[in-house]
């Protein structure tokens, strides 16, 4: 049993469970002849686990292509691509390195769009020091490399959430959302001519429709629009997006025409909670062989705000009336069967970093992979330089090796679990001891100390989370063979605190010093335990 430590408070919290293997069941018996129907395959999956909200997903030849928002970390924008809507792997990132001049924050809802022989990505961000608007990047592949073109719109509001449709005379349009939510207002969506040569908006904007039915709450936004049976149909979400009491749902309208008059379905929301998904919403449409999908996010239960929006594929078909239907108007992907299938482990093999670390946006990462290390640049900036991972389940345990020869003096690097950098919990060592740090809303306390008798050349750092709130630190002498808890009464630390409003909690090296120094890492792991 051990403890959590709140409020000055004593609580009793289970201790982490171990990963165990379990056998699997050994089938036997005759086989028969008979001939047995081909299974009809169930999209309705969990494809994006992790915090992967807002995601988009275009078909560009015999390939499905996704992407997703990436808030506050880089590189920016993920592309996932995939043959049969259920595999996906990541291959590059929109942004992967410096950001585009004109912004730097607030990187949301990217949509892929297929035209004249070149992909393009429209998508959200904040001019610096001013409002959201809706940009548009290109390249001839869709891997990249992609050519930023700028902002297209930012309305005084903010202008978010931007879609590109051919009317019914083919002539291309953008929709967006004005973010009037942000200051008490309504939010209308917006439609406007697009010059394809220019990639600027032409003529008239108009207003398609806001947000006036009761569910749809303070906001509507997310819209995605595809044509079927002769209308266009939106889907879109409304309500609160995000975070511990978010009250997302999915909805669609439909109109003959582009620019309306637009009629909302009488049955909206028409995806909503279940008792293992909380808050579905803001997707984009997919078909395959004549089958129809909307890969969308939300919320696990079990997991929620501490891991994020994750990425759900959910089938819908069309009813009698014309209108989209899903099954007991609820996502049916299943959970994870098996979180250890997310497991990372990360020898820093070959001479680049994984696709899959990320880094807080502005703090482009310095470092090297060489030698089976992973040599980390330090700066004084906040926590210092982070590199970090996405998290897939509420209870986890990860842990590194530290090479503390390569650590000068008033350097400190470590572990820790990172809302962003201005909330974390942290284990590091530096000037031969360790210490743990509790960062919230950008101040930094030290809650402990340990200082060594002798210098420990390797030191194992680890942090374990169960039910996402709750932490405990270790660290090893010897290779992480033997962990010694880092107070022997092994008390809890409370971390509701570090999830932001729109993120999951990641798990993140961190190395806080002169930008001279250089700290060394050896062999990450990750296990994710439900």
């Amino acid at each position: 049993m051990s403890f959590e430590l709140e409020s000055g408070t004593l609580v009793p919290t289970p201790a982490v469970p171990l990963l165990v293997d379990r056998p699997q069941p050994f089938l036997s018996g005759t086989a028969t002849t008979a001939p047995v129907a081909p299974a009809r395959i169930s999209y309705d999956h969990l494809v994006l686990p992790g915090d992967f909200p807002d995601p988009t997903i275009a078909k560009i030849g015999d390939t499905y292509w996704a992407s997703a928002t990436s808030a506050e970390w880089g590189a920016v924008f993920p592309l996932f691509k995939s043959t049969d809507l259920l595999h996906w792997e990541l291959v590059s990132h929109v942004f992967p390195g410096r950001l585009p001049e004109w912004c730097d924050s607030n990187f949301w809802a990217p949509e892929i769009f297929w035209e004249g022989g070149k992909v393009y990505l429209y998508y959200t961000a904040r001019r610096r020091g001013s409002m959201l608007c809706v940009a548009v990047a290109s390249a001839d592949n869709p891997e990249g490399p992609y050519t930023d073109h700028g902002p297209l719109v930012g309305e005084e509001a903010g202008s978010i959430d931007g879609f590109p449709i051919h009317d019914e005379h083919g002539v291309l349009h953008l929709v967006w959302k004005n973010d009037g939510n942000s200051r008490g207002e309504s939010t209308p969506l917006w439609a406007q001519e697009l010059d394809e040569q220019r990639l600027e908006l032409v003529g008239p904007r108009h207003e398609l429709f806001r947000n006036d039915a009761p569910w749809e709450g303070p906001l509507v936004e997310g819209s995605a629009m595809v044509r079927h049976n002769g209308y266009f149909y939106m889907f879109y979400a409304g309500n609160s997006c995000c975070g511990k009491y978010c009250t997302y749902a999915e909805g669609v309208a439909r109109s003959r025409t582009l620019l309306g008059p637009w009629e909302k379905c009488p049955q909206n929301p028409i995806l909503t909670d279940n008792s293992t998904w909380k808050c579905p919403g803001h997707g984009t449409v997919a078909e395959k062989d004549g089958r129809w999908f909307l890969l969308h996010h939300a919320y696990h239960a079990n997991s929620h705000e501490f891991v994020g929006r994750q990425g759900l594929l959910s089938e819908f078909t069309w009813n009698a009336e014309g209108w989209p239907e899903f099954v007991n108007n609820s996502p049916q992907a299943a959970p994870l069967a098996d979180v250890r299938v997310m497991n990372v482990t990360d020898n820093f093999e070959g001479d680049a970093l994984s696709l899959a670390w990320q880094w807080p946006i502005g703090n482009l990462p310095r470092l090297e992979i060489a030698d089976n290390e992973l040599r980390l640049g330090a700066n004084t900036a906040r926590l210092g330089a982070v590199v970090a991972q996405r998290t897939y389940a509420a209870t986890y345990a990860t842990s590194v090796l530290l090479d503390t020869t390569t650590l000068p003096q008033g350097t400190f690097a470590g572990l820790g679990a990172i809302g962003d950098p201005y909330n974390a919990l942290a284990l590091v060592a530096g000037d031969n001891m360790l210490q743990l740090w509790l960062v919230r809303m950008g101040k930094k306390q030290r809650l402990l100390e340990v200082i060594f008798d002798e210098p420990c050349a390797t030191l194992g750092l680890r942090l374990e989370c169960w039910g996402g709130s709750r932490f405990r630190f270790s660290y090893s002498l010897n290779q992480g063979n033997l962990w010694q808890p880092l107070r022997a009464d092994e008390y809890a630390i409370n971390g509701t605190y570090l999830p932001p409003w729109d993120r999951g909690v990641r798990v993140g090296l961190i190395a806080q010093g002169k930008e001279t120094a250089t700290v060394t890492f050896r062999r990450f792991s990750l296990r994710n335990l439900r």
